[in-house]
């Protein structure tokens, strides 16, 4: 491979594409690989020391059980963790349908008319519902409950800050919306305390005084609950993580959001819709994505780029395994226990303090709290601790000996046997109150058909059939990483110790993770040349966002207020433009030359012209064009001058470690997709993880949590910046992924990774050179890790489009590069080092065969409709059908390559989507089908 691209080694082949004044030459100082048995005992050994506890803190945050069938053919297999976000519909139908499972779980629990297919976690989901009231009716002030969850209450004001935006917290019962001055207010139901109490008259006065209603509310609760929908709520959040989900000290989970029909199109985060195939046939798709922030960047709904779609198929397929008898007796014996508790604890002396309640309660206790904790510490019991009492939150694993042991610690000498012999227990029983649901849900046949293990393993593996991953073939997608998650790293994200303990227990039960946390700060420093990590940012948008405020926290503590300018280059990813007006920035655009790197001369207009209130500068690097930019440094530089900080992206690291660290030549703060460069698979469309790294001076305005302290890492933070995600420590559970590949590589291993990668990128751009122009080259002739392909100009021959190409490409097997981004009507292609040289050269000779065939149209061989790309994809059905009416044969439609034919062969489950139906007719729910027997 280095021979037919001129070069003797790796490292020759390095100094010509990397700059020589940012390369690296040191070694990383990290320690030298382990192997992956070496690796098992270490990482088994942290866990360990997490100290995993029986917690009833709640707080939005519940242990559950999850189905082992689940666990195993889910979130342990690599058909379902490591697709890619559903872009490309044909080959993506089986995570769809379960996504759509879940838009009708919440639909049918919460009520509302409409959903979408997860978002981070419950408190960002809290704070873009509240954006959305801002954006649908352009008022300034917002209105929380104080009876929130503080982390929610956190996020939001940190979110208000950012927007310039009033934020009141107090009583929602007093809440004046007459001045038709509030956009939104949210309240908790049942609340943090696990109060229930009835919204009827307060969603009526806000909402006739033109305010939104929005609820954060609790799944499971809801199976007995009445829905918010029947009291007037415009908008329902929250999170289903105890729908199936390990608690995972803060995370991956899906977080919900589900709203009226009439704020569809101002809903944020990704919505999967029912369009029709080209042969009329049902098919799902991503809907409305010209919400998107890669389609109005600075002015999209929200700049949410991953979503949470492994979570959210495990809690929709959590509802298909239970179906609405057994979410409803979970439940009722969920509240059964608590009332059971309650009473119990009455009988002793203490006061419960609700009035009505699911699952949670707060007790002003007959002992002082001390003793309790005491108590509760010998018997290794987590209780939420107020000021003025004690809050216990039961769940689905709670148990009649765990309510006896709680008698215990509160010294009330009875028993869940006593207490069951009480009628009066049930005063408060739900489902004799005012508060009991009528209305049925999960009706639909996906949760009534699948009874037995056998069904549900058969419906699981038939969807991931549906569906192209890694283990099927390469996915080359540019920007967007698509590695190897290997077997060993995967791992430890089933161990007890991380996945069943809760994110806000004392930190002394968590000094695994604690250990976990400094030692992947501490290399990820090493590799970029930071100071200080925070592992808050829950996705790579997140990151953008915290780094972004740590940003403004600097100005302003500097007493810098005016600086609110950030320039970013017109090549730059969607989430760029979106995160820095969420941000409070004013984006102003920079131009790019022919060659695609930043056009220096306007860049040097623009920081003279906003000298005085530029924020920072805001640069992917290499270019979003796939090119190692030699001005750099000197761009750093430059916007340094003037006072600004420069935010460099992170999303091209991958071409970077080991040789070259940000923090070197002049970045301040960087996010990092550890989803991309760190191996953290995408779950088709999720989780992601996006820490921020952050020289010092940057250090204080990191991150903080009003529940855990997380800056302790961080040195003398000031906590400015307020929390950015629910988990203190973001999607904890998937960080040992990252840290099993750090230390598996050592620093020889990721240098030599990155200079594959770059290798392999320039190794296809050379073979497709005869057939395919390369858009941008450095000034070498090389790319970096990632090179666009220019087939514009079929447009004009042959009325070929990259879709058609796209298309094509799943007749072969292969997943589509990244499509018409970051130029119209390309096709962007990143190897990444984990392919080797034959998958490299297949996905080659695909692109060359279907160059052919372009050749064939050209020619007049084929005609210019009816041929294989303007059909593609081919189906199953289509190519056996008894009727064949198209130009070219059916052997040429479904075997178009030798390495097609035999076992590689992967049909796509449907024909061409069309996209223009599925919008005009948006359905969001599970259409109806006949049951099966």
């Amino acid at each position: 491979m280095l021979q037919s691209i001129g070069f003797k080694s790796l490292e020759e082949l390095t100094k010509a594409a990397v700059p020589a004044k940012i390369l690296y030459n040191g070694e990383l100082r990290i320690e030298q690989s382990l192997t992956e048995y070496e690796l098992l005992k270490r990482i088994t050994k942290i866990s360990e020391k997490n100290d995993v506890w029986r917690s009833y803190i709640g707080m939005g945050y519940h242990n559950c059980c999850v189905p082992h069938t689940i666990m195993r053919n889910m979130f342990e297999n690599p058909g379902w963790t490591t697709q890619y976000t559903p872009y490309q519909p044909e080959i993506s139908q089986g995570r769809l349908e379960g996504l759509l499972n879940y838009q009708t779980m919440i639909c049918d629990l919460t009520g509302m008319e409409v959903a979408n297919a997860s978002l981070l976690d419950e408190s960002t989901a809290a704070a873009e519902a509240l954006a959305l009231a801002h954006r649908s009716n352009k008022r300034k002030k917002l209105f929380v409950s104080d009876q929130v969850h503080p982390q929610t209450i956190s996020v939001i004001a940190t979110r208000a800050t950012s927007l310039g935006l009033v934020l009141e917290i107090g009583d929602v019962f007093q809440v004046d919306t007459s001045g038709k001055d509030i956009a939104g207010i949210l309240f908790q139901y049942p609340n943090t305390t696990g109060s229930i109490h009835a919204f009827d008259d307060v969603a009526e006065r806000a909402r006739a005084d033109g305010t939104l209603v929005c609820a954060a509310t609790d799944l499971l609760a809801l199976a007995i609950l009445r829905p918010p929908s029947e009291f007037g709520v415009d908008i329902c959040i929250g999170t289903s993580q105890r729908f199936g989900v390990p608690l995972g000290y803060g995370g991956p989970h899906a977080g919900f959001f589900a709203c009226r029909q009439k704020l569809v199109r101002l809903m944020p985060g990704r919505m999967i819709g029912v369009t029709k195939d080209s042969t009329g046939r049902d098919a799902y798709r991503l809907a409305l994505q010209t919400r998107e922030q890669h389609i109005r960047r600075d002015k999209a709904t929200s700049n949410i780029c991953t979503a949470q779609a492994l979570l959210a198929n495990m809690s929709a397929m959590y509802a298909v395994y239970h179906g609405p008898e057994g979410i409803k007796n979970i439940a009722n014996r969920v509240h059964n226990l608590t009332l059971i508790l309650a009473k119990g604890l009455e009988n002793a002396g203490n006061k419960v303090e609700n009035e009505y309640f699911f699952d949670t309660i707060k007790i002003s206790p007959k002992l002082d709290i001390d003793t309790i904790k005491r108590n509760a510490t010998t018997r290794k019991m987590n209780f939420r601790y107020y000021e003025d009492g004690i809050g216990i939150s039961l769940d689905e694993t709670t148990t009649v000996q765990d309510v006896n042991d709680i008698y215990e610690i509160f010294c009330a000498k009875t028993t869940v046997e006593d207490i069951c012999g009480d009628e009066s227990c049930t005063s408060r029983d739900l489902s004799k109150s005012s508060f009991v649901r009528i209305t049925p849900y999960l009706q639909h046949p996906v949760f009534n058909s699948h009874r037995s293990e056998t069904r549900i393993v058969r419906y699981m593996k038939s969807l991931e059939n549906k569906d192209v991953s890694l283990v099927h073939s390469m996915i080359p997608l540019g920007s967007c990483t698509m590695k190897l998650n290997s077997t060993t790293e995967m791992m430890p994200c089933s161990l007890p110790g991380f996945t069943d303990i809760h994110p806000f227990v004392p930190i002394e039960q968590a000094k695994g993770y604690q250990q976990l946390f400094t030692e992947l700060e501490e290399d990820l420093c090493a590799i970029t040349g930071y100071d200080n990590i925070s592992f808050q940012p829950n996705s790579g948008a997140q990151g953008e966002y915290a780094g972004l405020r740590a940003i403004q926290c600097y100005h302003e503590a500097e007493g810098d207020q005016k600086r609110r300018v950030c320039l970013i280059p017109i090549s730059a990813h969607g989430t760029n433009p979106a995160s820095a007006q969420m941000a409070g920035m004013q984006v102003k655009p920079i131009l790019v030359q022919k060659d695609g790197s930043v056009d220096i001369t306007h860049l040097t207009e623009m920081i003279d012209k906003y000298r005085e209130t530029l924020s920072c500068l805001m640069i992917t690097y290499p270019s979003t064009n796939g090119v190692f930019e030699e001005t750099i440094s000197d761009i750093c530089s430059m916007v340094h001058e003037v006072g600004g900080q420069v935010y460099l992206d992170g999303a091209n690291m991958n071409a970077q470690v080991g040789l070259c660290r940000p923090g070197d030549y002049g970045s301040d703060v960087s996010h990092l997709n550890l989803h991309k460069t760190f191996c953290i698979p995408h779950g088709g469309g999720g989780p992601g993880m996006g820490p921020i790294g952050v020289k010092r001076h940057l250090s204080p305005f990191l991150p903080s949590h009003p529940v855990v302290n997380c800056t302790s890492n961080t040195g003398n933070n000031v906590q400015q910046s307020g929390a950015v995600s629910a988990a203190p420590f973001g999607s904890s559970a998937i960080l040992p992924i990252s840290w099993a590949y750090i230390k598996m590589m050592g620093p020889g291993g990721l240098r030599k990774a990155t200079q594959v990668a770059i290798l392999n990128a320039n190794y296809m751009s050379k073979r497709l050179e005869k057939f395919y122009r390369t858009l941008y080259k450095g000034k070498t002739g090389l790319v970096a890790h990632e090179f666009i392909l220019d087939v514009r100009d079929f447009k004009k021959t042959t009325n070929i489009e990259a879709v058609d190409i796209a298309k094509r490409l799943m007749d072969y097997g292969f997943h589509a590069p990244t499509m018409s981004w970051p130029v119209a009507g390309t096709l962007m292609i990143e190897p990444t080092e984990s392919e080797d040289k034959g998958e490299l050269d297949r996905f080659c000779d695909a692109l060359i065969s279907i160059r052919h065939e372009i050749n064939d149209i050209e020619t007049g061989k084929v005609d210019i409709a009816n041929n294989p790309l303007k059909m593609a994809p081919h189906t199953q059905e289509q190519v056996i059908s008894s009727t064949w009416d198209r130009s070219y044969s059916r052997e040429l439609a479904a075997f178009p390559a030798p390495f097609v034919k035999g076992n590689n062969k992967i049909w796509p489950s449907v024909g061409r989507i069309d996209d223009i139906y599925g919008d005009t007719n948006l359905f969001c729910t599970c259409p109806p089908i006949l049951q099966q027997s």
